[in-house]
């Protein structure tokens, strides 16, 4: 694709290597084709090779975006299913990041728009802060016409999902490290997120009992915490840099107390963004190098069980599993078949889901950002998966979880607790309705979260 940048603004880097992904465009048209946003309704806008064309005309002319560009781009889902796709290495990613960090600089006219915005990036990536508005979600939603009328829709939607797991979520007990009980033969950090923390801390629980019980001692770092990708959504980049630089500050005295085998995340989304640090802390002075080596420790829990021997299962189930792979994983981390075969070792009936490529609409932010986007992809998903006929739902994204649960009439589990319970840990606390399906053979001893962390020596 043509490009008409002066010389004056490839001098900058970030442009620079806008233009270098938009040149290798080659506007063939495949990346539509497994698009969700054109899939629904075809238009060329809102496909990537028509994004693409506006990111160029944006950044050449640097200036405040239209409102059509604004419109089509903040559509986008960051799915990534057109770098899959992509025949020519088109690094979309890193384009429509760098239109959002532009399009945040031209803040939008609308203030209830930017009220909701800085709204979601200080509280979302803080547990505590989250924790707090969960809290509040009553008044919220007793005043969602209120709400809703001075436009800040999308904080009244945020409420309805907190709704569904407010009254479950318990406090992640971390940091710290959790003592193997067996012989020690790997160490990892975990990243333990951070409204995962506080809608689904038993994600980072059923993890650290997977993994402690075959011997990997876990520790989750004092002072880390989200990946920075809630403020890469919104385009803050220079917020998105703080919290990358704060994780790479802890994971860095860490492994340099002692080095670790891997930086696991139980959740796609925000793995993805950790395996990018190298990126998005280039020219960062005293960043790069260890942003780079941190990015290549970075992984999916199941990518590092791929290659783990977890031995045989203690349980075995005959519930039939819909495996609904996280676009995260399969695009953005190429690994999406990985925990498929991780439940098929552990005993489970793994069955495909029909357009398994394409996004459910939990993508990050969209179901509140892009609601009717989100509402309409879930529907479609949700009907390929009653096809299928499975007793529950098998995901490895929080964001497709916290989507799905609301519009499903059976169960969805994260991969960690069915794998953690088929080796030995408790039934993930939303499959009781399943126990006719779950083989139940309890152990002598079970651990709770207060049993297995014990403090790190030294942290702060």
């Amino acid at each position: 694709m043509k490009t008409q940048f002066s010389a004056a603004q490839l001098r900058n880097a970030h442009l620079a290597d806008a233009e270098a992904n938009v040149k290798a465009c080659v506007s063939c048209g495949l990346c539509t084709a497994t698009c969700p946003t054109y899939l629904l309704d075809g238009d060329e806008r809102d496909g990537p090779r028509g994004r693409i064309m506006m990111i160029r005309d944006m950044l050449e002319a640097g200036a405040a975006p239209t409102a059509e560009t604004r419109r089509h781009l903040e559509r986008c889902l960051s799915c990534f299913s057109c770098m899959t796709t992509c025949p020519a290495g088109v690094n979309y990613k890193h384009l429509i990041d760098r239109a959002r960090a532009h399009m945040h600089a031209y803040r939008s006219s609308r203030p209830f728009d930017r009220l909701m915005r800085q709204i979601l990036s200080t509280v979302l990536a803080y547990p505590d802060r989250l924790r707090w508005a969960f809290r509040m979600t009553p008044l919220v939603r007793r005043l969602r016409a209120v709400v809703s009328l001075v436009g800040l829709g999308p904080v009244a939607r945020l409420a309805e999902i907190a709704g569904a797991f407010d009254r479950k979520s318990a406090k992640f007990a971390g940091p710290g490290t959790a003592a193997v009980t067996t012989r020690k033969r790997a160490r990892v950090l975990l990243l333990a997120g951070c409204a995962q923390q506080v809608v689904r801390p038993d994600l980072n629980d059923a993890t650290i009992r997977l993994l402690a019980r075959r011997g990997v001692e876990v520790e989750v770092v004092a002072r880390t915490g989200c990946c920075g990708g809630v403020a890469q959504r919104l385009g803050r980049e220079a917020d998105a840099i703080a919290l990358a630089k704060a994780n790479v500050d802890g994971w860095w005295k860490a492994i340099s107390r002692e080095p670790a085998d891997a930086i696991i995340s139980n959740t796609s989304a925000c793995g993805s963004v950790v395996q990018d640090y190298a990126h998005l802390l280039k020219g960062v002075e005293g960043y790069e190098d260890k942003a780079a080596e941190i990015a290549g420790l970075s992984m999916d829990l199941s990518t590092f069980l791929e290659t783990f021997d977890l031995g045989p299962p203690v349980r075995w189930s005959s519930a039939r599993v819909a495996y609904l792979s996280a676009c995260t994983l399969q695009h953005g981390q190429r690994a999406g078949n990985v925990p498929k075969d991780l439940l098929g070792n552990a005993g489970y009936t793994v069955v495909d889901i029909p357009e398994s490529h394409i996004c459910c609409g939990g993508a990050g932010l969209a179901p509140i950002l892009q609601p009717e986007i989100a509402t309409r992809l879930g529907a479609r998903k949700v009907d390929h998966i009653r096809g299928v006929r499975a007793d529950l739902i098998a995901v490895g994204d929080l964001a497709c979880m916290t989507h799905l649960t609301e519009k499903m009439e059976f169960p969805i589990a994260h991969t960690v607790e069915l794998l953690d319970w088929a080796y030995g840990g408790p039934v993930p606390r939303d499959l009781a309705p399943l126990k006719d399906y779950m083989n139940d053979v309890p152990l002598k001893s079970m651990l709770r979260p207060e049993d297995y962390l014990e403090p790190v020596a030294g942290a702060e």
